[in-house]
């Protein structure tokens, strides 16, 4: 059951991270100021109540799954998972709430692009340590094999 809550949590705060990049950059390069209010707020609400919830079930489902395991690949995932917590309560949490006042204000100015482009650096760099996260913990259930490097 708890490898299930992981997989499912693991999937689902993945999902919603790459739907709030994604939304984010396609509504900034064709949508209207209204359109990236609109964005901004749903990434707010609903998406930080389904975000915030999925992370924390993965953390403890994976930590409750790492108590009987001891290995390199188990020491990285655990290396990895402070930074994207403090890199999404420090940055991409505050950053999106603020941007979202912004938005719904209409104040697009330098100071608002700023935020976005950390908010967007952050996201990336946390997409990039969850989907390393991922691809260890396939290697871990056995469902994904390191390829063999053979010679020519």
């Amino acid at each position: 059951m708890v490898k299930t809550i992981h997989f499912l949590a693991g999937f689902l705060a993945t999902f919603t991270i790459v739907t709030f990049f994604l939304s984010t950059v396609v509504v900034e390069v064709f949508g209207s100021p209204a359109a990236v209010a609109t964005v901004k707020s749903l990434i707010v609400a609903p998406g930080l109540f389904i975000l915030v919830p999925a992370i924390i079930a993965a953390g403890v489902s994976g930590f409750a799954l790492s108590k009987s395991r001891r290995g390199r690949l188990i020491e990285t995932k655990k290396k990895r998972m402070p930074f994207i917590a403090a890199n999404g309560l420090l940055v991409l949490v505050p950053a999106a709430i603020l941007l979202d006042r912004w938005a719904s204000a209409g104040s697009f100015g330098v100071t608002f692009y700023l935020v976005q482009g950390a908010e967007l650096l952050a996201g990336s760099v946390n997409l990039i340590l969850m989907g390393l996260n991922i691809r260890d913990g396939l290697k871990l259930s056995g469902r994904f094999r390191a390829s063999r490097t053979t010679a020519l």
